[in-house]
């Protein structure tokens, strides 16, 4: 018996998700086909020029903008960015450092720093809770 295995195919607006790049900013083959997995992969591990380009200096997608920035993307859109930005326009912003941006840094650090005081009370939690069983090493667990 053998088996037929389908090509998974995806659109081209969810290749340029997983790639991190601006869809309207790719070339048209490229927004007008599907794109498989092993495409997917080879765009991946070894891109061509026109997708260095864009992931070098955009525009850039608001995730990627976002990250950038070192902010949400509500964030972006709390401070009136709701297009795609160029890596120099970024750079830019960065300089420029407006108050709203600043605010959302702080935002994304406390936010950040909440994460981890979540994570690391679950962790001694769990920690209070297998202490409480008695689980030891090589007891099994029932």
């Amino acid at each position: 018996m053998t088996s037929h295995q389908s090509t998974q195919t995806m659109k081209p607006a969810t290749a340029a998700k997983k790639l991190g790049v601006y869809l309207e900013a790719t070339p048209a083959e490229f927004q007008e086909g599907v794109v498989s997995r092993a495409e997917l992969n080879a765009l991946q591990s070894d891109p061509p020029e026109w997708l260095v380009e864009l992931r070098r200096n955009g525009p850039h997608p608001r995730p990627v903008v976002a990250a950038k920035l070192g902010i949400s993307i509500s964030g972006l859109a709390r401070g009136g960015i709701t297009d795609p930005l160029t890596t120099e326009q970024i750079e830019a912003l960065k300089q420029e450092g407006p108050e709203w941006l600043e605010r959302e840094r702080a935002t994304q650090a406390e936010v950040r720093k909440e994460a981890a005081r979540i994570k690391e009370k679950a962790k001694e939690k769990s920690k209070d809770k297998e202490a409480e069983r008695g689980d030891q090493p090589g007891r099994p667990r029932s």
